[in-house]
Formats: structure tokens, C-alpha cells, sequence
């Protein structure tokens, strides 16, 4: 595999903080431009992020002197610098849209972390061990786009990536998820926050989290959508309600979930499936895919979120509680890590599917 040049839109921020310390040495990508705010364009990074930084290794050496471009106003040269950008940025949702967009234009794919295009028909959303196939509806972007080679393919949202890569594989194996009640519990840093700059939140639960509930209903019928010509049709089923709930945890979102099937399998069946399951990520063996997508652990107690997050570098999906219902068909618990697999790790794993899908050549 060549070795890509790309850009962070949002370095300073997060989860633009997490996309430097996961591409750090990545085999694949290679760093070499860094964009922010006007306020922190023209200053070294580590100048730029001052007191800000608030991961728990340090900025890499190899991007601490690079020297931050105004995401917003250098992007031609942006654009003529890297083969790609991630895209994590703290701006209004027309905003992104609109910036995201002219990267495209400027022939920069875009492998975006926010939420602005998820609802765009012709932009794949892509949880690479489920529906990696959507990256097909990148040439009819194109056209729209009147772009050579940008597109924009954004991930889902974090609060969805433990229940969903639970029921999806089942779906698949033709047991048919008809109906699903979840329950999520929410870490802090999902609000790019921390216990330093969120007190409130110590010894405190919160029952609203702004926008996730719509996410955690609407997102996984796009995953479970299918092309038809120059857009991605949404599913009709399954059926999503949600709740979720912030809890004084720094990282790793847990789900309660309930789920009622067609086909209703047995216990052992849905054993079988999550253990052998293997998406194109695996198949691939991309840099920063799990080789164990779904984990199930039999103890009673477990997952638990301090002791599973950062199972297969925060990569992996830990199940538990597997159980018959007396309302639905079955109940289960998933934990993913929610800064990892549900934000900036789940982007690089997709540009990595798109590298070797061809898309980013």
C-alpha cells in the first residue's frame, strides 16, 4: 500500500486530538497538515492547543511544530497538499455541509466525522464490518459533485456502534431484527468533555443528550439501506426506539439493548453468529480492524466499561447479559469505545477501506 499524505479539519478539537495520536506512526497515513479555527491558524500546534490538549499520551513529536492552516479559508492549498482530510470540526450543521463540500470540489476526499452529511442520499455512511458495499454510491456522488476524485463518506454516529454491529450480523444470518428498544449510557468525552472542564458531571447522571436519541432511531436504517441507482434508500425495519443517558464515565458509551426477530433464533444460534462474524475489514486485514469484531463474555458482570474499552485498541465490540425477554425476544448489553470505534478510530478504519477499495487513488 502507497503511503497517503493527509490533512485534520479540526485538529485542536477532541476528537481531531484522537485522529493524531491514532495516525502517529500509522503504516498507511502520513500527517502533514493540520487545520483549525482562524484563531488558531498561523501558531504550532502545540501552541495553538495550549491547555486544550487533553489526551492521555502526548502530542506526537512529528506534528507538534506543524503550523495550523485556517480550515476554512486554505482550502486549495489544503486540498493540493494531501491526498485526504479527516474532518472533525465544531461548527453549525450548514456549515460543515458546505465546507465539507468545497474540500470535495477541491478534488480532497473527505472522510468526515460529523453528522452533516449523514442523512445526504448519496453519501455512504459506512461501519466498515457491516455495509461496506455503500462505498459503491461514491462514483454517483462524483457526478453530482462534478469532481474527479472528491466525494465525501462520513461514520455513524458513536452512540449506535455497539448495538448495531450486534444485530446487524444476525439480520444478515436471516433471523430478520424486526423490532429494538435501546437504552444507551453515554460517556463524557462523546460531549468532548472531561472531568477537569465538566465538574457537573462527577457523582451526576443526565437524562438528555441532544440530537442522540434521532441518531440512535434514524442512522442504522441507512446502514440497513440499500442502493438504488444514485442514492442510498433507507430501510423500512428494523424498528429503533431509543433513550439516551450521559453518565460520569470519561470514555466508552454501554447499550442495553431488546430486540424482537422475524425468525426468532436460538440462544446458542446468536452465539455462533457474533463469534464467527467477520466483516470486509477483516477480510482485508486493514491496520486498525479487530481480529475479533464481536466478543461475548459469559460472566455475569461483564462488559464492563473501565475493563473492556480499549479491547483490541478500543476497536472491538464487548457483548454480555444474553438472555431471553419477557416483552421482546431476547436482551443484551454492548459497550463500544466511543472517542476509538465511535469517532476518530472508526473514521481511519473506513479511510482505510477506501484505500484499499481503490477510492482514495
Amino acid at each position: 500500500m502507497k503511503k497517503f499524505n493527509v490533512g485534520i479539519i479540526g485538529a485542536t478539537g477532541m476528537v481531531g486530538q484522537r485522529f493524531m495520536t491514532i495516525l502517529d506512526n500509522h503504516p498507511w497515513f502520513n500527517v502533514t497538515v493540520l487545520a483549525a479555527s482562524p484563531r488558531s491558524a498561523g501558531k504550532k500546534y502545540e501552541d495553538a492547543v495550549g491547555s486544550k490538549w487533553c489526551m492521555d499520551v502526548d502530542i506526537p513529536e512529528t506534528m507538534k511544530d506543524i503550523i495550523v492552516k485556517n480550515a476554512t479559508e486554505d482550502i486549495e492549498e489544503i486540498a493540493s497538499a494531501v491526498d485526504f482530510v479527516f474532518c472533525a470540526v465544531d461548527m453549525k450543521k450548514d456549515e460543515i455541509k458546505a465546507l465539507e463540500e468545497a474540500y470535495a470540489k477541491a478534488e480532497c476526499p473527505v472522510v468526515s466525522n460529523n453528522s452533516a452529511h449523514r442523512h445526504t442520499p448519496d453519501v455512504p455512511m459506512i461501519l466498515p464490518e457491516l455495509n461496506d458495499k455503500h462505498a459503491e454510491i461514491i462514483p454517483a456522488q462524483r457526478k453530482r459533485l462534478g469532481t474527479k476524485r472528491g466525494f465525501i463518506a462520513v461514520k455513524p454516529n458513536c452512540s449506535l456502534q455497539g448495538y448495531v454491529p450486534a444485530l446487524f450480523p444476525l439480520d444478515k444470518a436471516g433471523y430478520k431484527v424486526k423490532d429494538v428498544l435501546v437504552c444507551t449510557y453515554q460517556a463524557i468525552s462523546g460531549a468532548g468533555k472531561t472531568f477537569e472542564t465538566w465538574p457537573e458531571m462527577v457523582d451526576n447522571v443526565i437524562p438528555f443528550i441532544g440530537g442522540e436519541e434521532e441518531k440512535s432511531e434514524k442512522e442504522p436504517l441507512k446502514i440497513w439501506g440499500e442502493i438504488n441507482s444514485d442514492e442510498i434508500v433507507d430501510s423500512e425495519r428494523p424498528n429503533f426506539t431509543a433513550q439516551c443517558i450521559r453518565v460520569p464515565v470519561s470514555n466508552g458509551h454501554m447499550a442495553a439493548a431488546f430486540v424482537r426477530f422475524e425468525n426468532k433464533p436460538s440462544k446458542e444460534e446468536i452465539l455462533n453468529v457474533w463469534k464467527n462474524y467477520k466483516g470486509r475489514a477483516q477480510e482485508l486485514e486493514l491496520p486498525s480492524a479487530p481480529k475479533q469484531f464481536l466478543n461475548y463474555f459469559e460472566e455475569d458482570n461483564y462488559p464492563q466499561t473501565k475493563v473492556h474499552r480499549d479491547l483490541e485498541g478500543g476497536m472491538a465490540i464487548s457483548i454480555g447479559r444474553l438472555r431471553e425477554d419477557t416483552q421482546y425476544d431476547y436482551k443484551f448489553v454492548a459497550l463500544s469505545h466511543n472517542t476509538l470505534r465511535g469517532a476518530a478510530g472508526g473514521a481511519v478504519l473506513m479511510a482505510e477501506l477506501l484505500a484499499a477499495e481503490g477510492y482514495l487513488d
